[in-house]
């Protein structure tokens, strides 16, 4: 591997996370400060994830392409932007141009993912992928706090041309810090696609290299990789409902108020970052990948059982280690053998459908649980996604883990 780039890949997603960290909190309250209700600060949330679902896969094939550091300095460019206009917003129109502007440009994570893997082996590559999921942690641990603190100094400026600033500090920072990873990539990350990479690529179909619908349903019909895009699919949609739907039922189920409940997320997040880390590199040296896949998707289903059981919070703190560590093993694997089941010149793609999968799910799991706590209580989210994750486990085990022998990939699949 090369230590040197990968250290450099990993700052630039800390740094990128941290930044999403500083402001996400916020937005629900910045968008009350214009009017907003409960719908439309919900509507403002989903639209970042939507405008993702549209522009990762399109980003991370234009890095097939024409290489990862361009796309990234583009996509960076966007985010520092889509930040200066948050911070900037006097209106709910233009928060809600802000978080469009950053999800169409939002592939940092998809194409960081992809030069990971231009620059590892297949041996080492679930371990330098853990890397990108431990800098998440990491940067969605301290975001958050430290956006919690300057929120609070912004709060003591005098408003100034209509500019709220305990909300516009913190986007003023993030922003400062998506100018820092711009010079990053400008000046210590070497291209990963090799000319001669680039000059084969330019030469096959035009269609080879466009994102469609038609190319999507073509990678989902493929019986190995269609069957990891169904994985990702279903189990991002229980894991993002415990990330998504997490401060509402604290306050529901365990009366916890904004301080604790940024507590609870930050155990979490290092757990994430001991998980993705530290374990995975050593477990994908000892287990098959599909034996990871299937064995970290019975311990979440586990977990999410046992989230919704959960009586106080000691009991809460048991149930989030083995959600963190399923959650984190599944999700670093399964990108690890998306990228080992497509041509080299197609990872960026792969992993740009599979960012934008993600992204849907996002968009879809806060409204189906917020629906289930408010019908049926607080119990109702953790019993979904704990079902939902045993149809995944027996998914995984007949396409998979049954099937598919180790390492038997499909022939790529075009997109």
């Amino acid at each position: 591997m090369h230590r040197s780039r990968l250290f450099t890949v990993f700052t630039i997603v800390f740094l990128d996370l941290m930044g999403f960290g500083l402001i996400i909190p916020l937005l629900p309250f910045y968008a009350e400060a214009f009017g907003a209700n409960e719908t439309v600060v919900g509507l403002l949330v989903a639209s970042y994830a939507a405008a993702q679902f549209i522009g990762a896969p399109i980003l991370g094939r234009i890095s097939d392409r024409y290489g990862r550091r361009p796309v990234l300095l583009i996509s960076i460019f966007g985010t520092f932007l889509s930040l200066l206009l948050f911070g900037l917003a006097n209106t709910l129109a233009l928060l809600f141009a802000s978080r469009i502007l950053d999800g169409l440009t939002g592939g940092n994570i998809s194409v960081a993912q992809a030069y990971i893997a231009d620059v590892t082996d297949e041996r080492s590559r679930a371990r330098g992928l853990g890397l990108i999921g431990a800098a998440f942690g990491l940067g969605f641990t301290i975001g958050p706090a430290l956006g919690g603190v300057l929120s609070s100094v912004g709060a003591t400026f005098q408003t100034d041309g209509g500019i709220l600033w305990a909300y516009a500090l913190p986007a003023f920072v993030a922003a400062g810090m998506s100018l820092l990873n711009m010079f990053q990539v400008y000046f210590l990350l070497p291209e990963s696609l090799t000319m001669e990479r680039r000059a084969a690529l330019a030469e096959k179909p035009e269609g080879r290299s466009a994102f469609s619908l038609a190319a999507l349903m073509e990678a989902f019909r493929r019986p190995y990789v269609g069957s990891l895009l169904q994985v990702r699919f279903w189990f991002g949609m229980a894991f993002s409902m415990l990330q998504t739907i997490f401060p509402l039922y604290a306050s529901v189920q365990l009366g916890l108020g904004a301080r604790d409940t940024a507590f609870v997320l930050t155990y979490v997040g290092v757990l994430a970052v001991i998980t993705q880390g530290g374990m995975v590199g050593q477990l994908t040296k000892r287990f098959s990948e599909p034996a990871l896949i299937f064995s970290s998707a019975v311990i979440l289903a586990v977990g999410l059982f046992a989230w919704a059981v959960t009586p106080n919070v000691p009991v809460l703190l048991l149930a989030l280690a083995p959600i963190a560590y399923g959650g984190g093993v599944l999700n670093t694997v399964l990108s690890s053998t998306l990228t080992k089941a497509v041509h080299r010149d197609e990872v960026g793609g792969i992993l740009g459908v599979s960012s934008s999968l993600e992204s849907a799910t996002r968009a879809l799991s806060p409204s189906i649980g917020g629906w289930l706590i408010g019908a049926l209580g607080a119990w109702a989210p953790g019993i979904f996604s704990g079902t939902l994750m045993v149809l995944v486990t027996i998914y995984i085990y007949v396409t998979i883990v049954r099937h598919i022998a180790p390492g038997a990939a499909d022939q790529p699949a075009q997109v």
